[in-house]
């Protein structure tokens, strides 16, 4: 029972086959769920037809921090009507990157807390990015207290342990699959059970041993088993622990 709390499937790397693909991740891979996120409002858009094409896929709806320079003013009447969906379940991908420059870090911060403002107001959890901005974005999140889940984790086992003390959840990847991934094997084998998912970021992020190939829902089997591993757990385990919590945070 596989649920992927965060890919891509908008993206340009699907164009070729998405619907095939999508039409076979269930029944080839028992993969059951999927929050499709969107990075701006373009992308937001297709989200909508996704959910509305595919029973078992969900949205969420948000300017991602590379794309608030671009994205201007924010428009909460825009997000707000991309979220009258009862298939939207998350106000996302949203957030900090320190990492590149392609937004000000000052206009980041005010797309990242006006979403998470909108998000509390309609009563919806965030799916948070943050890379190399962890501080920044820890006091964001102490200040409005969302719920949600930073995704594709890089903390230390100190900040995952902060991030659930606000009563939010941790998103691991392919990452804990990776040769030198030590921190985010610590912080696999440290969080608690209930408040781990499990996500791909597809097409990105392809975990060993598919390093190179085109990512997708199917390949979550290997970070699960990975998990396993490291806590010394079976893998059917960690899949259903992150499939309902999954459904618990979203609301499915």
């Amino acid at each position: 029972m596989i649920f992927d709390s965060h890919a891509h499937y908008d993206s340009h790397q699907f164009d070729d086959d998405r619907e095939d693909m999508l039409s076979n991740l269930l029944p080839k891979s028992n993969v059951i769920g999927i929050i499709n996120c969107a990075s701006d409002f373009k992308s937001a858009e297709m989200t909508v037809k996704l959910c509305e094409q595919y029973d078992y896929i969900y949205g969420a709806v948000g300017v991602h921090p590379h794309e608030t320079e671009e994205a201007g003013l924010f428009d909460e009447y825009r997000l707000k009507s991309l979220a009258d969906n009862e298939k939207i379940v998350a106000i996302g991908e949203i957030g900090l990157d320190y990492h590149y420059d392609f937004s000000p870090k000052d206009i980041q911060k005010e797309w990242f807390e006006k979403q998470i403002i909108l998000a509390n107001e309609l009563d919806l959890p965030v799916i948070v990015h943050d890379r190399e901005a962890h501080k920044d974005t820890m006091d964001i999140l102490t200040k409005y207290k969302p719920k949600g889940v930073v995704h594709c984790f890089s903390g230390s086992v100190e900040t995952a342990r902060e991030t659930i003390n606000l009563g939010m959840y941790i998103g691991l990847g392919g990452a804990v699959t990776f040769k030198n991934a030590k921190t985010p094997v610590e912080v696999a084998k440290d969080i608690p059970l209930e408040r781990l998912l499990l996500e791909t970021d597809a097409p990105y992020m392809t975990p060993v041993p598919h390093r190179g190939k085109r990512c997708d829902s199917s390949y979550i089997i290997y970070t699960a088993e990975k998990i396993a591993e490291v806590r010394g757990i079976e893998t059917e385990q960690v899949l259903k622990a992150a499939c309902d919590n999954a459904k618990r945070l979203f609301g499915i």
